[in-house]
């Protein structure tokens, strides 16, 4: 008899999930930690090759890197790897600009905007208990924007800048997960995992002539960690779903907050403030009611939350 592949063990699904927000968390902090030193475009490079290894060495594992070497939709890889390549470069680059914990918190928005191009581009009806979590979850998005566009700040700051860029990665990020919603129904997971390392890889590899920098040994060694740790985060995250439903472990994407807060302080001395954490708690609160609603409709979604990296694009 064979084993099934899945089963509830929902404490393992929980600490594989929160260890990989951990990561995830702490591979951004290597980011921002090198932004000063190696232009975003360079960071994607090697955060996406050195991810490879790690992701074949799992697939391997699994049995499945033939699944990660078919493409039943090339292009959709294609405009899955775009979109994501864009949403992580512009990350990289906002995490130079902000604070960590905001740039967490702003991030947090991505359910929001999913919703919202859901009905856009899918289709999906939004009722009234999913516009009332979407009004909540913008209004905290412009609690938390507010400080960095008003009392006289223009575009060419570089909190104003930073904070543009990241609502803009986050809307990216929210593009990604409507396509890959579209993209599992042909492609298996391994194939979208595998290609999207693959295609962000040679997409930054593109900048190389647009200012890339000789990083020193210390950089070096932290932007290849950051591959490998972020290749690692997503394995974990990935796996979490064989173990537990995808509306149940949602909520512990915002375990982040934690790691950066605590991350923040100890790496860069950076604290929140009190309209940031207020603005975050509403788009939470949009969020938590989306979870719930979602739950309750049985939306199954879980092929494609595995792939949806809180902070890689």
């Amino acid at each position: 008899m064979v084993k099934s592949l899945t089963s509830h063990r929902p404490l393992l699904a929980v600490g594989l999930k929160v260890t990989a927000i951990g990561l995830f968390t702490t591979m951004a902090a290597i980011i921002k930690a090198t932004a000063d030193h190696v232009p975003a475009s360079e960071a994607v490079f090697f955060r996406s090759l050195f991810a490879v290894p790690i992701i074949v060495i799992w697939l391997m594992m699994r049995g499945e890197l033939r699944h990660g070497l078919i493409a039943k939709n090339p292009m959709g890889h294609v405009w899955r790897g775009v979109l994501g390549t864009s949403a992580m470069g512009l990350t990289f680059t906002g995490l130079g600009m902000l604070p960590l914990p905001e740039v967490t918190a702003i991030g947090f928005a991505t359910p929001i905007f999913t919703l919202i191009l859901a009905a856009i581009f899918l289709g999906e009806t939004i009722r009234l208990i999913r516009i009332s979590a979407v009004v909540v979850g913008l209004a905290g998005v412009m609690i938390m924007i507010w400080p960095r566009l008003s009392g006289g700040a223009d575009i060419g700051d570089t909190a104003t800048l930073g904070a543009i860029l990241i609502l803009i990665a986050t809307i990216a990020r929210a593009m990604v997960q409507i396509h890959i919603r579209q993209l599992v129904q042909t492609e298996h997971t391994a194939a979208i995992v595998f290609y999207f390392s693959i295609t962000a890889t040679g997409l930054s590899l593109l900048t190389l002539p647009f200012g890339w920098k000789v990083p020193s040994w210390d950089i070096l060694l932290m932007l290849i960690a950051s591959g490998f740790i972020g290749g690692v985060a997503q394995i974990l995250v990935t796996s979490s779903y064989r173990f537990a439903a995808a509306s149940m472990l949602a909520p512990y994407d915002y375990t982040s907050m934690l790691f950066a807060i605590v991350i923040g302080y100890v790496w860069f001395a950076e604290l929140p403030t009190l309209v940031m954490l207020a603005g975050a708690t509403l788009v939470i609160a949009g969020n938590a009611v989306v979870i719930w609603r979602e739950s309750r409709l049985g939306v199954a979604r879980g092929k494609a939350r595995p792939m949806m990296d809180p902070k890689g694009g």
